[in-house]
């Protein structure tokens, strides 16, 4: 699995994840800082990545396109630095690895994980 780290959320969070087993990219060391969404969406579907976000709009845009891809791994929370929530990222990541290489939107916070399949219907 491949993971691709939207602008809100911090570079370190790259050597963090790729020392858990992933390839990880940072969306500023591959694309341009301003771009779309749907630009990012796209990037990461032609390149087999899922994306790793604290922004809503990537779930709400498979749901207006029902697309089945990529994967979309939103994080919900105030502190989003590795140091609070690496360990839950990693261990979620893990438990649903399957569903996330198949098509999925993984919602986490960190009290629970929730998995939607893709396409949304």
């Amino acid at each position: 699995m491949k993971l691709l780290l939207d602008m809100n959320l911090s570079p370190a969070w790259v050597p963090v994840l790729t020392t858990a087993g992933w390839q990880t990219a940072h969306w500023s060391s591959v694309g341009d800082a301003t771009a779309s969404d749907l630009r990012i969406m796209s990037w990461a579907k032609e390149h087999g990545y899922c994306v790793v976000t604290n922004d809503l709009d990537f779930s709400a845009i498979l749901a207006a396109t029902r697309a089945e891809g990529p994967s979309v791994i939103q994080i919900r929370g105030q502190d989003l630095a590795p140091d609070a929530l690496a360990e839950t990222l990693i261990s979620v990541l893990r438990a649903h690895a399957d569903a996330l290489t198949e098509g999925a939107i993984l919602t986490l916070d960190l009290r629970t994980a929730r998995v939607r399949r893709l396409p949304l219907r």
